[in-house]
């Protein structure tokens, strides 16, 4: 999961640890929505990190930012799709968020590669886009349990 290293030199090692242990916990105990929206916050927080960093030119912490929310994109938010579930509707819905995703990556890439702060802030719309509507989906849809699970509950109800 996700944490902020941007923050570990500010606290003791027993708050690091203690922070550690409540972000496993959350993790351990999520239902699979909510492991998706803390995927999603992870990502955001990533490139809002990115993006102060940029603006203090801190390169390297820039980059490490970047390359986190790129993680989180590649690692959790496209490794959850399930292009199996939901028939051919599901299949869809999880290659155009692959695409969408390959996408965002690219242009935390660019934003990286160009110190382009309006980079960020489209990759950080589009994910925020996704997100938000992922938690209106799943909200209604708690049992369905990724983005091609829900597409395949809408596509059964016609």
């Amino acid at each position: 999961m996700y944490t902020s290293s941007a923050a570990a030199p500010t606290l003791n090692p027993g708050a690091r640890a203690y922070a550690r242990v409540g972000i496993e916990s959350a993790v351990m105990s999520a239902s699979p929505q909510q492991l998706l929206t803390m995927l999603f916050d992870g990502a955001k927080a990533a490139i809002s990190m990115a993006r102060h960093h940029m603006a203090s030119g801190d390169v390297v912490a820039k980059g490490n930012a970047i390359s986190k929310a790129v993680s989180i994109i590649d690692s959790g938010l496209k490794a959850s799709l399930d292009a199996e579930a939901g028939g051919s509707a599901g299949a869809e819905l999880a290659a155009n968020l692959s695409a969408l995703y390959d996408y965002i990556n690219q242009r935390l890439l660019f934003a990286n590669l160009r110190n382009d702060p309006a980079l960020l802030e489209e990759a950080d719309r589009l994910l925020e886009n996704i997100a938000s509507a992922w938690r209106e989906i799943s909200g209604g849809q708690m049992h369905a349990a990724s983005p091609g699970a829900v597409a395949g509950d809408l596509s059964a109800r016609g």
